[in-house]
């Protein structure tokens, strides 16, 4: 095959030629908006569509798919969808700040911003802010470019006469690199733009005290402090945050506001996904109540009145978007045409050279038009002072411009002015109203090129400019500044309503929670075959310990349990104990409440509730016994500096000890608390029958039967002594000992 005349190119160089042209063309012909007008270049062809129709402010509305078609036809040759939702972006009063597009019909609304109607149905025009960007554009104050079929031309960049890249702010992706600029308030932009005017070295932070923040749609807090936005602004990217609004009225929490681009259906769907978990049990039912009248109007009911609604409020907008993080990066093409990161300042003496450069443009093309317009009525006026012999060469003359330019020493514009003119329109004409035009165009001409020959002058004309369009399009800030705490998500026991419950669980490992702590749960109907196991009475905002009979424990949120109502739910099916574990005690209580844990071979510790407490559905190995040996009840301890522990072996012996000489651990076996006797092979034949707590001044009521012994005082003190000891054989006849009874203080 012959590739004579054909160019070739390795693949690695067309392809990264290529790519680099791929990407100048997202960057800068589709993604980025410009600083001088702050649109991307189907913003701007869309807006110079419509003027160009007509369908200015004062005019009547058509549709917008007239206006799609013109957009695609003459300048933007690309999907009618993408232009139409950038067009949508533009006229949503939710999305933009100060709207370019006015929309009739439907545009979509704040819930969901991407329910508009097709362009077919939809009608539209400008809005009188619009004009701040088109106002001067044939006044010569912008460059013009071919468009993609080179029959018409199109502006480079709107002449606008406000920093719109601030006020509507811009968010694209282009390749490799993105822009989220957010949008600020006209009013406080212009006032930092005349400052800057007046103090050309003026730092950020200054600038920081005219323009504190961005100034969204939306009337939602911005609640990052303000030193956060002066650093922000000054390295042109960083992060910030908006909270919602919220009344408390009857009772019931109100939102009235909700933070930029946030729909309120999804923010109802996430708490109603947090109730539906079980984790919200502060919340008792959602409404959305938003109209035409209200349009963001969110109605949280709590469960009681006694629901703390700051704390929930502070959950739920940690957890939903009722507090939403934004990213800034004020990425845009500047006056050279790159693209580059700029901070407030550079954005700011920018566009007011920008801005410079337009009025400078804009005064020069009025000057020229002046100058011809006096040029000409300098002709006009020969010909009027001179009527008959103009007629009379126009009439015998085979050549009149020459002989005119000749006679009365005019210039060809002059007359071909003059031949131009109707003999009528010259006739009527009045040398005062000639020499009176002329007055006034001079009188134009001297302010023009005083204008444009003192910088001070001009400064003083922008600055009015900027005041006058402040005066006629500004407005007050949306979005207030307010510093809040940070929020946070609190844990369901935080969130859960504090009120008395007993919990109860069945032999066969059955738990339930009864409201209150009147219930009897021995009276409370079981399963056949199944019965009472243990109790536990705390509030439904605690967790309830469970612990087996090989010292696991286990923890369930007392919220989360089945109503004692029905039968309960089986405990496997919350938890995963080990094959053949049984559970056998319940426990509730503050997490600093310490409990004796003791097994039946005399050995001990102090733990707190809280080391009791497991995540895992398999539990915790809390209290170390081997293989077979039994688990005492947990005892709780009031007073660990007052209170003893009486302890009685199965052989009769009592031991009264310090609470104080027990460690307290989270988990171990513990020490020994009481010697017992082992058989020859080192076999523990005795073990620890009976353990309590006894309070000071309290007696201790021995049963053996039927019988029973009380002993208090100082016969009391002769079962003192210390921990691992073995005690004091009980008297005869109550050693077989049955019971163990703590009584009142003596």
């Amino acid at each position: 095959m012959n590739y004579e005349g054909i160019e070739t190119l390795p693949l690695q160089e067309y392809t990264e030629k290529a790519y680099l042209d791929y990407s100048m063309y997202v960057i800068l012909d589709r993604a980025l908006p410009h600083l001088g007008d702050g649109l991307k270049p189907v913003q701007r062809r869309i807006v110079y569509a419509m003027s160009e129709l007509g369908l200015n402010a004062a005019s009547k509305h058509k549709k917008s798919a007239r206006t799609v078609g013109d957009v695609l036809g003459k300048f933007h040759p690309h999907g009618d969808s993408a232009c139409y939702e950038a067009m949508v972006l533009m006229a949503q009063p939710f999305s933009y700040r100060y709207t370019l597009v006015d929309g009739q019909g439907n545009w979509g609304s704040q819930d969901d911003p991407k329910s508009f109607a097709a362009m077919r149905y939809t009608e539209s025009r400008l809005t009188a802010y619009a004009k701040v960007l088109l106002q001067e554009l044939g006044q010569g104050t912008v460059n013009w470019q071919p468009n993609f079929d080179g029959t018409l031309e199109e502006p480079v960049v709107l002449p606008a006469r406000l920093p719109n890249v601030l006020l509507n702010g811009a968010t694209g992706i282009a390749v490799g690199m993105a822009t989220d600029t957010p949008p600020h308030n006209l009013r406080e932009v212009v006032t930092a733009c005349i400052h800057l005017l007046d103090h050309p070295d003026a730092s950020v932070a200054e600038l920081c005290q005219f323009i504190p923040a961005p100034d969204f749609p939306t009337e939602a807090e911005i609640i990052t402090p303000a030193t956060d936005f002066i650093s922000l602004y000054e390295k042109g990217n960083g992060t910030f945050k908006m909270r919602a609004r919220y009344e408390v009225e009857d009772g019931d929490v109100v939102i009235t506001a909700l933070p930029y681009q946030v729909s309120g259906s999804k923010v109802l769907e996430q708490i109603a996904a947090q109730m539906q978990a079980k984790k919200l049990p502060l919340v008792e039912d959602l409404r959305d109540e938003s109209d035409h009248e209200q349009p963001v109007r969110l109605v949280i009911v709590p469960r009681s009145n006694r629901v703390d609604v700051e704390m929930l409020m502070s959950h739920l907008f940690a957890s939903t978007d009722l507090e939403r993080s934004y990213r800034v990066n004020m990425n845009m093409i500047g006056l050279n045409g790159r693209p580059q990161v700029k901070d407030l300042r550079h954005i700011l003496s920018e566009w007011l050279t920008f801005r410079r450069q337009t009025v400078t443009r804009r005064l020069q093309w009025r000057l020229d038009k002046v100058e011809k317009r006096l040029h000409l009525l300098a002709g006009l006026l020969v010909a009027f002072l001179n009527l008959d012999e103009v007629i009379h060469i126009i009439r015998t003359e085979d050549e009149p411009k020459a002989v005119l330019m000749q006679r009365f020493d005019l210039t060809e514009i002059q007359a071909d002015y003059i031949l131009d003119t109707k003999l009528r329109q010259l006739a009527r004409l009045e040398e005062m109203k000639i020499r009176g035009e002329q007055d006034e165009l001079q009188q134009e001409r001297e302010e023009l090129l005083s204008l444009l020959g003192s910088d001070t002058r001009l400064t003083a004309l922008i600055r009015q400019e900027l005041q006058e369009d402040a005066r006629l399009y500004g407005d007050k800030r949306r979005s207030p500044l307010r510093e809040r705490a940070a929020a946070q998500v609190l844990d369901e026991t935080a969130l859960t309503p504090s009120e008395p419950v007993t919990v109860v669980v069945s032999k066969m490992g059955w738990i339930r929670a009864a409201k209150g702590h009147e219930i009897d749960p021995i009276t409370l109907s079981y399963k056949q075959g199944d019965g009472f196991l243990t109790a536990a009475r705390g509030r439904s905002s605690q967790l309830v310990v469970l612990m087996d009979n090989s010292g696991r424990t286990y923890a369930l949120p007392a919220n989360g349990l089945p109503s004692a109502r029905g039968q309960g739910e089986p405990l496997t099916g919350k938890l995963s104990p080990p094959a053949g574990a049984q559970f056998q005690y319940a426990l509730m209580g503050k997490d600093t409440d310490q409990y004796l844990l003791a097994s039946v071979e005399g050995y001990g510790f102090l733990c707190s509730l809280a080391d009791m407490q497991s995540r895992n559905k398999s539990g915790k190995v809390t209290l170390t016994a081997g293989d077979g040996v039994a688990i005492l009840p947990p005892l709780l301890v009031s007073h660990v500096e007052t209170d003893t522990l009486v302890l009685v072996s199965s052989s009769g012996f009592l031991l009264v000890i310090s609470l104080q000489d027990l460690p307290v651990l989270s988990k171990g076996k513990g020490n020994k608390l009481i010697s017992l006797k082992k058989d020859d092979l080192g076999i523990a034949g005795e073990t620890l029958q009976f353990a309590a707590i006894l309070p000071a001044g309290a007696s201790i009521t021995i049963h053996s039967g039927k019988k029973f012994k009380t002993i208090k005082g100082s016969e009391l003190d002769e079962y003192r002594g210390e921990r691992a000891k073995r005690g004091k054989l009980l008297p005869k006849g109550f050693q077989n000992v049955s019971g163990l009874e703590i009584g009142g203080n003596q």
